[in-house]
């Protein structure tokens, strides 16, 4: 049986396009001869507008899509794309195969002209395509999430973005998945992205139980290179801060919001952190764990071997994040202003009126 490429594809997925809609654009709903929903990503709105009736191709042809707010269109194979937040085509064809019912056919010898090519997955370029089919945070479920655990000072997360469906598969032989996910630039001392950081978030949104990720094995995940690199927030300078997850690094940053930071996320690429040429001072904010106590000692030799001061800021509870959400904003500002230097208090701390 002869393989269908991306036109035929495209074409068979046209004549069912209303069941395609309503599975990967949900959110919408049939207004005459289209579906009209926000954007290809799955956005609850009205800018986009899918054919459900039309020729097989060429002008008009059903499936066939515009966004009259960010003038982007394509075919329903980009919507499958960017719905599922898939990244190789090979991945796109399967999913459509699915939905189809069709066989999935073993590459042919010689055959490489089918479909683009494919990245590493897992590797930088893989992380990038990841991050530019995601969207800024704002008002979206992220944003939720965030505020969920008490974090208000969202400004300076531009390395923050949000994918509606973004793929997971718990193990390699486990059936492919899609959930909400906040996803993070890993950037090196430059700006360059080297990696990326997935939280899948529950879809119902914010619950203490799981702290408002998504009830799956493993909900948190990093891709690319991490070593040396972090997600970071705020322009670097002489003074920063540096901790082990976003939420942590976010939750100090509620108190010191003129602090540059950076997120590690993890003890071991806490302690392996790259220091920028004009650093310094560097707040350690570790986690009360041995893990934490393994990546301040680390951190803090290689930042003296460099003449680096090192700081430490220690919370009262386990992290940040929960003396912020079970403690409150002014008894972290008031641990934080205890342990910082003095003549920092009045240049990155937020101070009462």
């Amino acid at each position: 049986m002869a393989r269908p490429d991306a036109g035929e594809l495209a074409i068979r997925l046209g004549r069912k396009a209303e069941a395609v809609c309503r599975h990967y654009l949900s959110s919408g709903h049939r207004a005459g001869r289209y579906w009209q929903v926000g954007d290809v990503r799955n956005t609850p709105g009205r800018s986009m507008f899918v054919r459900l009736t039309g020729p097989e191709t060429g002008k008009g042809a059903a499936g066939k899509w515009t966004d009259s707010a960010t003038g982007e269109h394509g075919d329903l194979l980009d919507v499958i794309r960017e719905s599922c937040g898939l990244i190789d085509f090979k991945d796109i064809a399967d999913e459509a195969r699915s939905f189809l019912a069709l066989p999935h056919p073993e590459p042919e010898p010689g055959d490489r002209d089918w479909r683009p090519a494919s990245v590493p997955t897992g590797s930088p370029e893989a992380s990038r395509r990841l991050l530019a089919m995601a969207r800024p945070i704002g008002r979206t479920l992220v944003e939720t999430y965030l505020r969920g655990r008490a974090i208000t000072a969202l400004h300076e997360t531009g390395a923050l973005h949000f994918h509606p469906r973004c793929y997971y598969r718990a193990d390699e032989n486990a059936p492919t998945e899609t959930w909400p996910a906040m996803v993070a630039a890993v950037t090196d001392p430059a700006g360059t992205i080297t990696g990326a950081h997935r939280t899948w978030l529950d879809p119902d949104g914010f619950s203490e139980a799981r702290l408002g990720r998504a009830p799956i094995e493993t909900p948190r995940r990093a891709m690319g290179d991490l070593l040396g690199n972090a997600v970071r927030f705020g322009m670097g300078s002489e003074v920063m801060t540096a901790g082990e997850g976003i939420e942590t690094v976010l939750s100090v940053r509620s108190v010191l919001p003129r602090m540059p930071a950076q997120a590690a996320l993890s003890a071991a690429h806490l302690s392996a952190i790259l220091f920028p040429t004009t650093l310094r001072r560097l707040y350690i904010a570790r986690d009360n764990d041995p893990a934490g106590d393994g990546a301040m000692a680390t951190l803090t030799e290689r930042a003296s071997a460099v003449g680096i001061e090192t700081v430490v800021l220690t919370p009262r509870l386990g992290d940040f994040n929960e003396d912020l959400r079970l403690l409150g904003h002014d008894a972290l500002a008031a641990r934080l202003r205890d342990q910082i230097v003095s003549q920092d208090i009045a240049r990155f701390m937020l101070l009462a009126a």
